[in-house]
């Protein structure tokens, strides 16, 4: 009892998102680029401003309502994911999370992009059964799609993470969620209240205001900076030793605080400032 306590002990989650988090592409923009299809962006703007498909689902509402899409099948996304551009190291950062100074990673990747684009993308890297994507019913003659099984945005990522902890026996502060985008508000909100680690990739505001931690860069592995601060508690001199001891270099690493200050004329000035 005593050995599996400290097994579970030094069990972690790691969960990433995938479109502009592991790669540099948006799925739904690839597959119109192969389809010859133009105005994704002004579709998927629309159904944003109406607020008629969870944000991040608008892809696989497309898949099932568009007539422009309509005629996407599996291939086609299989397809899509040999093109996507990723980040680099990616293999490597899942081999580092297998033992980080006796801890031990187990590595999902939680998106709403369509589950065949992801595993066709990260093949050889993420074994099929640690992607959750969104996941299609296809009509088994015509290969046509039939109906969604699930999307995996929003709230979505919420259960998937719950699901996750119960069956890896981690606790919600034992699990590390990165991310780029609106659809991952809800997961790091729910995250942050149980002590959990946030990491936002990008600049986008409503993300940046609510992980812990950003960090910006074209190499999946930067999300290891972060994650040794928080975690191991290491200092940067500890952590650029790391860094070196696996034959990398930080070669530029700043830890910059922005305040985003809007000031305009025309207002009264108060007694206290006369």
């Amino acid at each position: 009892m005593t050995i599996e306590r400290n097994r579970l002990h030094k069990h972690y989650i790691l969960a990433s998102d995938f479109d502009h988090t592991l790669s540099f592409n948006d799925s739904g923009i690839v597959l119109s680029e192969l389809l010859g299809t133009h105005g994704f962006q002004d579709k998927v703007g629309g159904l944003a401003r109406l607020h008629f498909v969870q944000q991040g689902g608008e892809l696989a509402y497309l898949l099932l309502h568009d007539p422009e899409y309509r005629c996407v099948r599996r291939e086609h996304l299989h397809e899509v994911g040999k093109r996507i551009r990723l980040k680099r190291n990616i293999p490597l950062l899942v081999k580092l999370l297998e033992d980080l100074d006796g801890l031990r990673f187990s590595f999902h990747v939680i998106s709403a992009a369509p589950e065949e684009v992801i595993q066709s993308a990260l093949e050889g890297i993420v074994p099929p059964d640690n992607i959750h994507g969104t996941r299609l019913q296809y009509h088994p003659e015509t290969g046509e799609i039939q109906s969604i099984l699930r999307v995996r945005a929003g709230y979505g990522k919420v259960a998937m993470i719950e699901e996750l902890c119960e069956a890896e026996g981690v606790s919600y502060d034992r699990v590390v969620y990165v991310g780029d985008g609106s659809s991952d508000v809800h997961v790091m909100l729910n995250l942050n209240r149980h002590d959990g680690l946030t990491i936002a990739v990008s600049e986008n505001k409503f993300i940046t205001q609510i992980a812990r931690r950003t960090v910006l860069s074209d190499d999946a592995l930067s999300v290891m900076v972060p994650l040794i601060e928080e975690i191991l508690g290491w200092d940067s001199a500890r952590i650029r030793a790391y860094f070196d001891a696996h034959g990398l270099a930080l070669r530029e690493w700043s830890k910059v605080r922005t305040d985003s200050v809007t000031i305009t004329e025309g207002g009264e000035p108060s007694p206290a400032a006369a």
